[in-house]
C-alpha cells in the first residue's frame, strides 16, 4: 500500500476588494456627470434631441416669465399714471368750474376796466322788410 501524505493547506490569500460599479446610484450618476462618460452612451446618444427639445422649452418658459413681470411693472406704472391724470383732471375741472363763476369773472376783469352790465338786454327783432331796405342800401 501506498503512504498517505499529509497535504498542508494552503492559506487562503484575501483578493483586494475590487469595486464593480456597483456602488450607490446617486455616487455613480454624479461620477458620470462629472467625468462626462454619460455622453459616450449610446442612449444618450439617441435621446439628445429631446434634449435639446427640452432645453429650448425651458428657456421659453424662463424668458416668458420675463417678460411677464415687465408687464406687469408695466401695467403698475400706468395705472399709476392714470392715477395721477384722473386727479389732475379732477382738480382742473374744480378750477375751470370756480374761475368760471359769475362773481369771479366780475372780480377778474374789473381791473381790466370792464363792468358787469346793470340793464337787462333787449331783444332785437329783424323784419323782411328791414332786410330787403338794408340789402337795396349794400347795392
Amino acid at each position: 500500500m501506498t503512504k498517505n501524505k499529509i497535504i498542508e493547506k494552503k492559506p487562503i490569500e484575501e483578493k483586494p476588494e475590487v469595486k464593480s460599479g456597483k456602488g450607490n446610484v446617486v455616487t455613480r450618476t454624479v461620477g458620470s456627470l462629472l467625468s462626462g462618460s454619460f455622453l459616450s452612451k449610446e442612449q444618450a446618444l439617441r435621446s439628445l434631441p429631446f434634449l435639446l427639445f427640452l432645453t429650448v422649452v425651458a428657456l421659453f418658459y424662463i424668458s416668458n416669465g420675463y417678460y411677464a413681470e415687465e408687464q406687469i411693472r408695466k401695467l403698475n406704472r400706468l395705472s399709476n399714471d392714470l392715477k395721477e391724470l384722473r386727479s389732475e383732471f379732477i382738480i382742473s375741472t374744480s378750477d375751470v368750474m370756480f374761475i368760471s363763476k359769475q362773481s369771479e369773472v366780475a372780480r377778474c376783469s374789473a381791473p381790466l376796466g370792464i363792468k358787469e352790465s346793470v340793464e337787462p338786454p333787449i331783444k332785437i327783432t329783424v323784419t323782411s322788410s328791414d332786410l330787403a331796405a338794408a340789402q337795396d342800401g349794400k347795392q
